[in-house]
C-alpha cells in the first residue's frame, strides 16, 4: 500500500509508538485496502466507511475490535492529509456498533494462591514460578513482562520499572513473594549461556533467548491444567486478578490506576464493579435480611 511504510515509520520515530501497536495499526489498515478492493484510497467516501463498518458487523467482529479499526484508518488518513495532499478524510464522525459491556473475569485469592504456589527445582518450573508471581504480585501486561530488562529490578526498594502502553514507564512493586521466586530465578539465569542479541532480558528461554508472549501463553495454560485450576487461564487473567484483590482491599482507585498503568481512570473504574459484585455476594451471604426464606 502506498505510504504504509512511511507511516508507520512516522508512528515509529515520530510518536514514539511500541513495536507491537504499529504492527496492529499496520494489520488494520492492510484490512482497509482489503475491503476497498480495488478503490483507491484517495476516493474512498465517508458512504464507503460505513458499509466497511456493516461488513465487520456482520463478521462477528466485536464493536470493539471495529473501533479500533476506525482509529487506525482515522489517523492513517489524517496523516495522508497532511504529509501527502489527501483533501478529506472519510473516516471522520464515524462510530462502531457498540457491544454490550463485560466484567473481566478475576480469580478468588484462593484461586490464585493455588495457580501460583508451583513446586519444583528445575529451571523451567522455577522461571516460570517467577513470571507468575510477578504477573499477579504486580499486575503486569504480558508485553510488559516479557519485555522486562536486569536493570528495571530494584531489589532493595522491592520495586520493578516497567515500559507499558506509549512507551511510557512506571514503577510498580514486588511483593515479597514475587522477590523471593525472582531472586531464586536470576540464580538459576545464571547457569544460561544468553544470546548477544538480548543480554539484559530477565525471562529467557534455556537456549538464552528471550521469551516469546505466545511462549508465556502456552506455559500459563500448560500449569494451569497441572494446577488443577479448571479456568482458560492467561496472563490478563492474573493482571484482573491483581487489580480486583488490591481494590478489594484499598478501596484506592487511584492507587491501582497508577499501577495498572492506565491513562484514565475510566478504564480502573470497570474493578469497581467487580468489587461492588464481591459486595454484593457478601452481603447476599451474611445479611440476616438479605437471606432467602
Amino acid at each position: 500500500m502506498n505510504h504504509l511504510d512511511d507511516y508507520l515509520q512516522h508512528l515509529t520515530f515520530e510518536r514514539g509508538l511500541s513495536t507491537l501497536t504499529c504492527q496492529n495499526y499496520a494489520r488494520d489498515i492492510k484490512l482497509l485496502e482489503s475491503l476497498t478492493e480495488n478503490v483507491s484510497l484517495d476516493v474512498v467516501q465517508n458512504t464507503h466507511i460505513r458499509r466497511l463498518i456493516g461488513t465487520l458487523h456482520s463478521r462477528g467482529l466485536s464493536g470493539k475490535s471495529i473501533a479500533r479499526a476506525l482509529s487506525a484508518w482515522r489517523g492513517f488518513y489524517n496523516y495522508l492529509i497532511h504529509q501527502h495532499g489527501y483533501s478529506q478524510n472519510p473516516v471522520i464522525g464515524l462510530r462502531a456498533p457498540k457491544s454490550p459491556k463485560t466484567l473481566p473475569q478475576a480469580l478468588s485469592v484462593d484461586q490464585v494462591i493455588k495457580f501460583v504456589d508451583l513446586k519444583g527445582d528445575d529451571l523451567l518450573t522455577q522461571r516460570d514460578h517467577a513470571i507468575l508471581e510477578l504477573f499477579y504480585s504486580s499486575g503486569l501486561r504480558l508485553a510488559e513482562l516479557v519485555n522486562l530488562e536486569i536493570d528495571m529490578l530494584d531489589f532493595s526498594e522491592g520495586t520493578v520499572m516497567v515500559t507499558g502502553k506509549g512507551n511510557k514507564t512506571r514503577i510498580v512493586p514486588m511483593g515479597s513473594h514475587a522477590m523471593n521466586a525472582m531472586k531464586v530465578w536470576l540464580q538459576r539465569r545464571a547457569e544460561i549461556i544468553i544470546a548477544d542479541t538480548n543480554p539484559k532480558a530477565v525471562f529467557v528461554t534455556q537456549q538464552g533467548r528471550r521469551i516469546t508472549p505466545r511462549a508465556v501463553q502456552y506455559r500459563i495454560k500448560e500449569w494451569a491444567i497441572k494446577q488443577g485450576v479448571n479456568i482458560d487461564m492467561h496472563p490478563h487473567l492474573l493482571r484482573h486478578s491483581f487489580a480486583t484483590h488490591v481494590l478489594q482491599s484499598s478501596q484506592d482507585l487511584r492507587a491501582v490506576q497508577e499501577m495498572l498503568g492506565h491513562a484514565n481512570i475510566s478504564t480502573t473504574q470497570i474493578y469497581t464493579h467487580l468489587d461492588f459484585q464481591h459486595l454484593a455476594t457478601m452481603y447476599d451471604k451474611a445479611h440476616p435480611r438479605a437471606k432467602k426464606k
